[in-house]
């Protein structure tokens, strides 16, 4: 009898706690645990999303859980490189490209660009043009390559296959805009502006990200008609408080979680860390051995009996050996192959090894500083704020504002896009006083590879610039506000080195490299002005919010 009346007086206390935590929880989820007013009051007041459960993967995006690894070389290395040497790093939970940006994908960018600032008028035509990929970079003196210059990019039967011939830069402003498109479907898709809109861009009257954040009035040339254009816009507009003031939000905010971060390239180590797929060899909290390639074991062929000596990728195997024999081809390509043509990592990505190697964020530099900074590592930022008028507004360009750079390959590029807030260096008012940095150009914060400098001094005065650490060629950049074609200024110098801060960090093997380089540690650098025939990019996300989707599935259900 006692047992009964103990358990009893222990099942009630649990059941109270247990619904008391609940009632905390529901009564906090409408209400400030700071003041215990009301949040999201009809009578007004703070509106906050309360219901906000986790960012949902975006188009093209597949989700990859960070963790710690070895970045870096850790078999042999056989070339003698030194600049891989192990490291160990902590990547950030994020969303990565499922395969390689193609050639239908740039296409769609093309002609948007080709529809909003027609080519055919003075003032647009090097936005278009400046986009479009360089074909030339298939032709060899010694080879008959005119087929894929000529067909490659636009022809249907390469659709589906890695767009090349694609610069640092090219790929970065793709980037910008597949932003901008996906946050425009996103509030069309919430209610907040019709899909008709989609269709009505014009020059003067784009979609910017950041600009509908801090400036939502002046989106689409300031036409609000345009951004007040959806159902449930035009419901909240109508409805009112008590006193006939209006309590609607007409405009989403970031704290409204609809618009998703920025598409963007993945830096060095987000790159790395993704291509070897570590979480297929996890034993609880330990990696089971080490992986040379982003799939198991160390060999390029396939161990399984129904593709048993299949290539795992897309390379090449040998001297004059692209594809393999006729009739029975070792990897099914000699140029590039349609994604998904092999199986996926452990994350899901394909053709982390092969095909094409890949674009990175990074500034390259021969050494990794991990004794300065372990976790998200990233050599490259440049730190920019917003011009802000004399009235306090943000400054917008306009369609008579466009800013043009001459790169050192001649070719003309736009430095931004009307509808775009002007950026501009930060100022010494945002480093006053701040230790985590101190100006707004970081690309060569640290380099760290004093030794290699042809004038190497324990202290050199790094502001000398004969005297700087990497003797690279120097190529004028000549900026004009009109269509008008600067001549770009060639360096005839004797120079030491390549590595400059314009030379950007690609990743992976490709269609032309030996089996040694799909190892996803091996580094190479190239001009981020110039491109090639065997690199291309993907994407990727930043992750908000919990590191692990388990954490989120077992707060769902609690």
């Amino acid at each position: 009898m006692r047992k009964k009346t103990a358990f009893r007086a222990i099942f009630t206390i649990a059941l109270g706690v247990g619904l008391v935590g609940c009632n905390n929880s529901k009564n906090y989820k409408n209400s400030s645990r700071a003041t215990g007013w009301d949040i999201n009051s009809k009578d007004g007041g703070f509106q906050y999303d309360t219901d906000y459960e986790e960012q949902e993967p975006a188009p093209g995006l597949v989700f990859v859980e960070g963790g710690t690894f070895t970045m870096g070389q850790v078999q042999d290395d056989v070339m003698h490189d030194w600049n891989n040497t192990p490291t160990q790093q902590h990547i950030q939970s994020f969303y990565m490209d499922e395969t390689e940006v193609t050639n239908q994908m740039y296409l769609e960018y093309l002609d948007w660009l080709k529809r909003v600032f027609p080519p055919t008028e003075q003032n647009y035509r090097n936005i278009y043009y400046g986009a479009v990929p360089d074909t030339l970079v298939w032709r060899n003196r010694l080879g008959y390559n005119e087929t894929m210059v000529n067909n490659y990019l636009r022809h249907p039967a390469y659709a589906q296959y890695p767009v090349v011939g694609v610069s640092w830069v090219q790929a970065v402003e793709f980037s910008k805009w597949r932003t901008d498109r996906v946050n425009e479907k996103q509030l069309v898709e919430s209610g907040y502006i019709s899909e008709e809109t989609l269709y009505k861009t014009e020059a003067g009257a784009t979609f910017n990200t950041e600009t509908y954040i801090n400036a939502p009035s002046r989106v689409y040339g300031g036409n609000t008609e345009m951004t007040q254009s959806g159902k449930k816009s035009q419901k909240l507009t109508q409805s009112t408080d008590s006193l006939g003031n209006s309590t609607s939000k007409q405009y989403v905010q970031r704290k409204d979680g609809v618009l998703y971060p920025e598409y963007r390239l993945p830096t060095e180590a987000e790159w790395e860390y993704a291509a070897l797929g570590l979480v297929g060899i996890r034993d609880y909290n330990i990696y089971r051995g080490r992986k040379k390639y982003p799939w198991d074991g160390r060999y390029t062929r396939s161990g399984d009996l129904r593709k048993q000596g299949d290539q795992l990728a897309n390379f090449k195997q040998g001297a004059g050996d692209y594809g393999g024999i006729a009739g029975w081809s070792d990897d099914g390509a000699d140029i590039t192959a349609p994604v998904m043509s092999y199986e996926a990592n452990d994350f899901g990505l394909y053709d982390m090894a092969g095909n094409v190697a890949e674009w990175v964020a990074d500034v390259y530099r021969p050494i990794v500083d991990d004794e300065f900074n372990d976790f998200n590592y990233y050599r490259g930022n440049v730190y920019t704020e917003n011009a802000i008028n004399e009235d306090g507004t943000v400054q917008i360009v306009g369609a008579d504002g466009i800013k043009y750079d001459t790169l050192s390959t001649g070719r003309v590029v736009a430095r931004n896009l009307p509808g775009e807030i002007v950026q501009k260096p930060i100022t010494e008012d945002e480093t006053y006083m701040r230790t985590n940095f101190s100006k707004s150009d970081n690309r060569d914060f640290r380099d760290g590879d004093k030794s290699s400098s042809r004038y190497y001094q324990p202290f050199q005065d790094i502001d000398d610039s004969s005297k700087r650490m990497y003797n690279s060629p120097n190529f004028d950049r000549i900026a004009i506000g009109d269509t008008t074609q600067a001549k770009p200024k060639y360096d005839d110098k004797e120079r030491t080195t390549l590595i400059s801060d314009d030379v950007r960090v690609y990743k992976g093997g490709s269609w032309r490299d030996r089996a040694y380089w799909l190892d996803p540690a091996q580094r190479r650098f190239f001009p981020q002005d110039m491109a090639t025939d065997y690199i291309g990019f993907r994407n990727a996300m930043s992750k908000v919010g919990s590191k692990s989707m388990d954490n989120v599935k077992r707060a769902r259900s609690n």
